[in-house]
């Protein structure tokens, strides 16, 4: 990276944040980012609120001391519904959250019923009771808890066999619902699961579209690089970095497709 343009920083828990770094890199092509995949706290969707409360934003101060990034976007669905004000309160420095796409599907959608897969952590969380009150009033909202296609994305990424049935019982979990024959849109409410996209639709009825909010996000970031004299880069090739709260050695079977997205050099914090 170039020492003029200082980095995005993205967090996830794992790689399901390369799904908004991918729609990022799409609107800015020449931006260097910084990845970490806070394997060592993995995954956080099984956690409680006052573990990720605590645990999110003392990563992040640690890594924004350490790589002075310009931006922090955390790419994790379920860290942004509990630990998102408590990054705020504790760093200055623009933080973008990431919200799950109700609002376009409530738009969207013809039926009016609409789905949520996420994480049990982000499902039950007053915020997306909000957000569903604000922007998705008109709609049924039905929620399934698909803890098992974060698992499943991650062994994508490793080049893995994943058994077709986990795709299968996370769609059944919603259209077994009451009304849930009626869905024709579902939200993808983890930046693990749009990784799956091909897999999901293929065991989906036709009448279903997927939505996830990546493209929202990388707008965004844009946005508030500007707002804050801190443009991104307009030229020039971008060289990212990934970093890992686990051994380094613990991603080996994930640097083939890394580097794939342009990552070029690998650490630990």
């Amino acid at each position: 990276m170039t020492s003029e343009i200082t980095p995005i920083l993205f967090l996830d828990s794992g790689i399901g944040g390369l799904s908004v770094m991918k729609a990022a890199a799409k609107l800015m092509p020449h931006q260097p980012f910084l990845y970490a995949a806070d394997y060592a706290g993995a995954p956080y969707g099984t956690k409680t609120e006052a573990e990720i409360a605590s645990r999110v934003p003392a990563l992040l101060g640690r890594l924004t001391e350490r790589y002075q990034p310009s931006l922090i976007a955390i790419a994790c669905n379920t860290a942004c519904t509990i630990a998102l004000s408590h990054v705020r309160a504790a760093l200055n420095i623009p933080i973008v959250g990431t919200v799950p796409a109700i609002k376009p599907a409530s738009l969207k959608s013809k039926s009016k019923v609409i789905g949520l897969l996420g994480t049990d952590a982000t499902i039950r969380q007053p915020y997306i009771d909000r957000l569903a009150n604000t922007h998705a009033s008109d709609c049924i909202m039905l929620r399934h808890a698909a803890p098992e296609l974060v698992s499943a994305a991650e062994a994508k990424i490793r080049g893995e066999y994943v058994d077709q049935s986990i795709y299968d019982s996370a769609i059944q979990g919603l259209i077994s619902q009451k009304n849930g024959d009626k869905i024709d849109h579902i939200i993808l409410g983890c930046t693990h699961f749009p990784l799956l996209m091909d897999e999901l639709s293929n065991c989906a009825p036709d009448t279903i579209n997927f939505l996830h909010g990546a493209d929202g996000n990388a707008r965004q970031i844009e946005r508030l690089l500007i707002e804050n004299d801190t443009p991104p880069a307009k030229s020039g090739i971008a060289h990212h970095h990934f970093i890992t709260s686990s051994s380094l050695s613990s991603i080996s079977a994930y640097k083939p497709i890394l580097r794939s997205y342009g990552f070029e050099k690998f650490d630990s914090i």
